[in-house]
């Protein structure tokens, strides 16, 4: 009957507003990690919300800087009740993108949080200030309610997940025995579908890179210059068109992945459609294996000339951003490598390829039949009374590689977003319906991992 109270008091916690207004107080720190960002927002949304609320909860805190020049600080918290429970590692990160705010739909600013209906609209709703606060609200219930958690926990949040998570693998490295556990059970990222819980293991690797054609100082007269300048928008045209056809499918040979093995087709085959253009991607492929086991590149923004006001001239310069999501079995070192090599064999030795801003993210996967996994999926099909989406990787670029390499842990991802959420760009919104069942399926698993601590504790 606890156990249900507990439960209880966790979906009302959602469905009676406590959550939205605590998600206000946080979505209006401007704790931007880009270019819009200040240094003394990010370490506020530590020092002013999270610290304070931690401690309450009997968190032992530290805030450390980053042991990178210019990066943010980092949070560690930690509650240790006994030697022979097992310690959980929860991870969430505080930073958001750009607020980008004129591109925000008129009646909505990036850092006033609104409600409409289902919708809470405000930077960071879903990525990723909801999602840690679901997790850390639900342990804060079950000390509330109990006195304790049954288990170890300690949290690591960090504030520059969207540029990379710098200096986060150098912090682990030195911190690597203060942040010691049995598992990492976080959440960020989406579900696969707004109805049903979705668990990860491991995610797609991430890197951003420059091309750029510089061919000459200023603008040329298109009259007079046509026909006899190059025209570098042209050039570059090209050469992104030799790095993926008319429908995005890679040509380099070593961006063409070779782990897309049986057994990960098999956890693929039966996932639910997904949005897609259906002569987009690689064409032997499924929607999930071309999302989930596969390569892409996307060219983020491209640049020449006033697109606002263009001139009759030929420019002098064009600039692509673009990025490689990419799988296990992709070597990392290669990637900028290959894609020069690439370009010269095919006649553009004139396109320059420069790393992009912000860190890399390397490419993980974990094992789906591990038995935290095994545990967790089972926690989650009975209090949602649904069997989850099992992923091998999720879609997107996450850190996990420090938790799985440095730390040598065992990953469960549980998202509290949806695809659609809007995320890194305008409108960002999360779903009040997606955090109310992630309160009740967060709050039963702690529940569920204190009842078999021991047990769990042994677990290799």
């Amino acid at each position: 009957m606890q156990r249900d109270a507990i439960i209880k008091r966790a979906s009302d916690y959602a469905q009676e507003g406590e959550l939205a207004a605590d998600l206000a107080r946080l979505v209006a720190h401007r704790s931007i990690s880009q270019s819009e960002g200040k240094p003394e927002d990010l370490a506020a949304y530590l020092t002013d919300e999270m610290q304070p609320r931690l401690a309450g909860m009997g968190f032992q805190t530290e805030i450390s800087d980053n042991p990178r020049k210019g990066g943010a600080p980092l949070l560690v918290a930690t509650r240790h009740e006994a030697d022979d429970l097992p310690t959980v590692l929860i991870y969430g990160h505080g930073d958001v993108c750009n607020g980008e705010a004129h591109r925000w739909r008129e009646g909505l600013d990036p850092f006033l949080l609104k409600q409409e209906g289902d919708r809470l609209y405000g930077r960071g709703t879903a990525d990723n200030k909801i999602q840690h606060l679901i997790n850390i609200k639900a342990l804060e219930l079950l000390i509330k309610a109990t006195g304790r958690l049954g288990f170890n926990a300690k949290i690591i949040l960090e504030m520059a997940e969207e540029t990379g998570s710098f200096g986060l693998r150098e912090f682990f490295e030195a911190k690597r025995d203060a942040l010691s556990a049995d598992v990492l059970i976080a959440s960020d990222g989406p579900r696969l579908a707004a109805d049903t819980p979705t668990m990860f293991m491991g995610s797609r690797g991430g890197m951003s890179f420059d091309l750029i054609v510089n061919l000459r100082e200023g603008d040329h007269h298109s009259g007079n210059f046509g026909g006899l300048l190059a025209d570098p928008v042209i050039i570059l045209s090209h050469a992104i068109a030799a790095i993926v056809d008319h429908r995005g499918q890679i040509q380099i040979p070593e961006w063409r992945p070779t782990s897309l093995t049986p057994d990960i087709r098999a956890a693929l085959k039966d996932l639910p459609p997904r949005r897609h253009d259906a002569d987009w991607g690689e064409a032997d492929l499924t929607p999930s294996e071309r999302v989930f086991g596969w390569n892409s590149m996307a060219v983020l923004a491209i640049s020449a000339g006033n697109i606002a006001a263009p001139q009759n001239a030929i420019s002098g310069s064009a600039k692509a951003t673009c990025q490689l999501r990419f799988v296990v079995g992709t070597d990392m070192a290669e990637i900028l490598p290959a894609l020069r090599r690439h370009l010269d064999a095919r006649g553009f030795p004139m396109v320059d390829v420069r790393p992009g801003r912000g860190e890399a993210f390397k490419a993980t996967r974990f094992s789906p039949d591990h038995p935290w996994v095994t545990f967790v999926e089972q926690s989650i099909a009975a209090s949602s009374g649904k069997a989850p989406h099992v992923l091998p990787n999720l879609a997107g670029s996450l850190p996990n590689d420090a938790f799985t390499d440095i730390l040598g842990l065992p990953t469960v991802w549980i998202p509290h977003s949806h695809a659609e959420c809007g995320q890194h760009g305008p409108n960002e919104h999360a779903l009040l319906s997606i955090a109310e069942e992630g309160m009740r399926i967060m709050t039963a698993l702690f529940l569920d991992i204190a009842a078999n601590a021991r047990r769990l504790k042994t677990m290799r």
